[in-house]
């Protein structure tokens, strides 16, 4: 059995990686991409502690969390698929305008 303590180790370092792609970079692609790692390593904090204690019904809040992360993908992608459409970038420094 593998200690709960690396799956912890393992959600902090995405964890990590996905705040300083947030920070850092300016593409909007890269900053959906880096919001979904913060998310899975969310994700994976639940599934450890539910193992960890033996509550299935984390399980079950892990698998709604993954569809309301893909359909804020979806949303997110689409606003995007737009905004390069009019603006012709991807760039959010690019894209400050409301209107289109």
């Amino acid at each position: 059995m593998i200690p709960i303590e690396l799956f912890l180790l393992m959600s902090a370092v995405l964890f990590s990686i996905g705040l300083v792609g947030l920070l850092v970079r300016s593409n909007s692609i890269v900053i959906l991409m880096c919001i979904e790692i913060m998310l899975n390593a969310a994700n994976l904090n639940f599934i450890a502690f539910a193992s960890h204690v033996g509550a299935p019904l984390a399980q079950i809040f892990v698998i709604t969390s993954i569809t309301v992360a893909a359909a804020e993908v979806g949303v997110g992608i689409a606003i995007l698929l737009h905004a390069y459409k009019s603006k012709k970038t991807t760039d959010i420094n690019d894209l400050t305008s409301m209107r289109w």
